[in-house]
């Protein structure tokens, strides 16, 4: 998808991927007219936990960090196609509308591109902000060497 920040995945999962981190007043906002297309609930939203793992350095052995929320959820549209979705958190209706737009971007790929165009956009603003912020009080150690061996 030009212009969407490829993670090198398809584009199924890029999709499902903003769709996912979006937030929710955002992507409720963005695609409200599609809550009332002809489909009926396969699972969820279910609440659950999930076990995040960690590197130290990126490259170390794997850990575990912790767990977190997540709501995931499996639509059918009338076509027969299914759309499925893991959010972050606890909002089964975010849920469900990630899993109703990963139905339609596989029937209507096209029909969501402005959608995730602006989802894009505003995750990838966010995210720049927060860098900023957190750049901002960056503190640099360093050690002088005072010439004593």
């Amino acid at each position: 998808m030009d212009k969407i920040s490829e993670t090198g995945h398809g584009p199924r999962a890029e999709a499902m991927r903003l769709f996912a981190l979006a937030p929710w007043a955002s992507l409720d906002e963005k695609t409200r007219d599609l809550a009332n297309i002809d489909h009926m609930m396969m699972r969820g939203p279910e609440i659950g936990l999930v076990m995040l793992r960690g590197r130290m350095g990126a490259t170390g052995n794997a850990f575990n960090v912790g767990e977190t929320t997540v709501t995931r959820c499996t639509v059918k549209l009338g076509s027969g196609m299914e759309g499925h979705a893991y959010v972050q958190g606890r909002n089964g209706a975010h849920a469900k509308r990630a899993a109703l737009c990963d139905a339609l971007f596989q029937e209507q790929p096209e029909r969501l591109r402005p959608v995730l165009l602006a989802l894009d956009a505003e995750i990838q603003s966010a995210r720049l902000t927060k860098s900023s912020k957190a750049a901002a009080t960056k503190v640099d150690f360093f050690t002088m060497v005072r010439g004593d061996d």
